[in-house]
């Protein structure tokens, strides 16, 4: 039998009949365990200067959504915000049956995002941002509305419907002046922040080559057809697009390669497909760019692929290194040289690792971090930029961290040349566009 037993100052751990570990090596150990876990002061204020937490408003993510749980969860995570506000459907009375499903007030769940917008805007305790965790085809009349009412705004991907709509909106937050985020999540992984700085600081050389996939298998039957509602729209042309895979889930893969390399992109040739009978947008697509260094890169993505689940990984080949990256396995990174034996670089692992992913780690080494925590590591860095927002200091609207409205105009660029090229026999089309950042 074991058990914690205080006498007096001493704190005695009992295992097995023996007493070991007095208070006074205990205490020892306290300075250690603050500085592996990484833990703030208690009287450190939150979000100083502003001193309490971020009030988040949520834009779908009623009953049967996905993404809108992980946005709400992401959210809150560091204890940086709290959920107060949402309109969670566009059906007005799911939006509020599904307010208690994150214990927002039934005052405070509106049957519509224009209402919210407006009634928002009047209260003392507004939302200090919101998150569009919506179907594609209505990012950019939310966004809009919310972004010309003055609130910042974090965005699912892709950006919007079309690339029209997408530079209009980039027209709108530069005018406003808001801070705006778009969840490529995956850029938020440490290891994958690890590979960008590598990069950054030549420890791979010139990059020449980029290899990246996004393979999963669950569209291989049309499940549209059965009315599952992820299907459903992401099927639809006129909810997801001009694209279906390649709009989900090959935006991912090209912003991944993007965000490590810095590489601005010149041409691409793409070749679309939808091998489900009767579907109408593509479940396969393959896409060769150029960037205007002259190295190559390769994006596949796949969501016909028998027992893929969201296996998004990528390589990057450099004239002195190479990387690989498994979304799937992300607390780890594999560092290749010719003539040395192959190096894995482990999330917390040590002191070898940049900033960059030592800032982004919340556990010690050997506890995994994955999905949410990613996820999480995007809002932290657009939750920097609000709090100067509201301190009225200037935040950097092009070279941030997070994926920003300029990255996201980048997507849907990708997505408008993908498509016509393969609507023109994989014909070279420009990549070149003015949203372009490294």
């Amino acid at each position: 039998m074991s058990g914690f037993v205080m006498l007096g100052k001493r704190c005695l751990w009992r295992i097995g009949g023996m007493f070991e570990c007095a208070a006074a090596a205990l205490l020892r150990t306290i300075p250690e365990l603050i500085n592996l876990f990484q833990l703030e002061s208690f009287d450190m204020p939150t979000n100083a200067p502003l001193n309490r937490k971020l009030r988040m408003g949520l834009i779908g993510g009623g009953q049967g959504a996905f993404i809108g749980r992980v946005h709400a969860t992401a959210g809150v995570l560091d204890n940086r915000a709290t959920l107060v506000a949402g309109a969670l459907s566009s059906d007005p009375a799911k939006s509020k049956a599904s307010a208690g499903d994150y214990d927002i007030p039934l005052e405070r769940a509106y049957g519509s995002y224009k209402e919210m917008a407006e009634v928002e805007a009047k209260r003392a305790d507004k939302v200090d941002f919101v998150s569009v965790a919506t179907p594609n085809h209505t990012h950019f009349e939310i966004a809009k509305t919310f972004a010309e009412a003055g609130f910042n705004v974090i965005c699912d991907k892709p950006l919007t419907f079309d690339l029209k709509q997408a530079e209009e909106l980039m027209e709108v937050v530069q005018k406003t002046g808001v801070v705006f985020g778009v969840t490529h999540n995956y850029t938020g992984y440490p290891l994958v922040r690890q590979a960008r700085e590598m990069v950054l600081n030549g420890e791979l050389g010139e990059i020449n080559a980029i290899r990246s996939c996004y393979i999963q298998g669950w569209l291989r039957t049309r499940l549209e057809n059965d009315n599952q509602k992820q299907a459903a729209w992401r099927t639809d042309p006129a909810k997801s697009g001009a694209a279906g895979c390649f709009g989900d889930i090959g935006t991912h893969a090209y912003n991944l390669g993007r965000f490590i390399s810095g590489l601005l992109p010149d041409q691409i040739s793409c070749q679309l497909k939808a091998f489900a009978a009767g579907r109408v947008l593509d479940d396969y697509g393959t896409a060769i760019v150029k960037y205007t260094n002259g190295a190559i890169g390769t994006v596949t993505a796949s969501q016909i692929s028998h027992g893929r689940e969201n296996d998004l990984f990528i390589e990057v080949d450099g004239t002195k290194g190479a990387i690989e990256w498994h979304q799937e396995e992300p607390n780890k990174l594999i560092v290749r040289k010719n003539g040395e034996p192959h190096k894995i670089y482990t999330r917390a692992g040590g002191p070898y690792l940049g900033g960059m992913a030592a800032a982004s780690s919340r556990l010690p080494a050997g506890h995994p971090e994955a999905f949410f925590e990613a996820f999480s590591n995007i809002y932290a860095a657009v939750y920097d930029d609000i709090i100067k927002r509201a301190d009225g200091k200037k935040h950097e609207p092009l070279n941030t961290l997070y994926p920003n409205v300029f990255d996201g105009v980048d997507g849907m660029n990708f997505i408008t040349q993908s498509v016509a090229s393969s609507k023109d026999g994989a014909a070279w089309k420009s990549m070149k566009h003015a949203a372009c950042r490294s």
